[in-house]
């Protein structure tokens, strides 16, 4: 069995169903998106799912899988929009 990785993607909520079109289509089985907050080089977000809103957008998968999403939504919005985006080994536990 493969590692598995947590991909975090934290962005702007008007990419919302961009993204989640994007990672499901590059593989991912599934995601979880919850509304987000907070301060950062964009200004602070107040997370109310509104236009001026963010979405934090999970995903769990191997490696190479989490490679090939940050690097299609980095080529694709990253110049025009906040995007944040890290991931880390997990173990899972059913």
């Amino acid at each position: 069995m493969s590692q598995k990785h947590l991909l975090v993607i934290i962005t702007e909520t008007v990419l919302e169903d961009t993204v989640i079109d994007e990672i499901l289509k590059l593989g991912a089985k599934g995601f979880t998106a919850t509304d987000a907050r907070g301060l950062g080089t964009h200004g602070m977000r107040a997370g109310r799912w509104s236009v001026g809103g963010n979405v934090r957008i999970e995903v769990v998968g191997d490696e190479d899988l989490c490679e090939r999403i940050v690097a299609s939504l980095t080529a694709k919005y990253d110049a025009d929009y906040g995007l944040l985006m890290y991931s880390c080994p997990v173990n899972l536990r059913n």
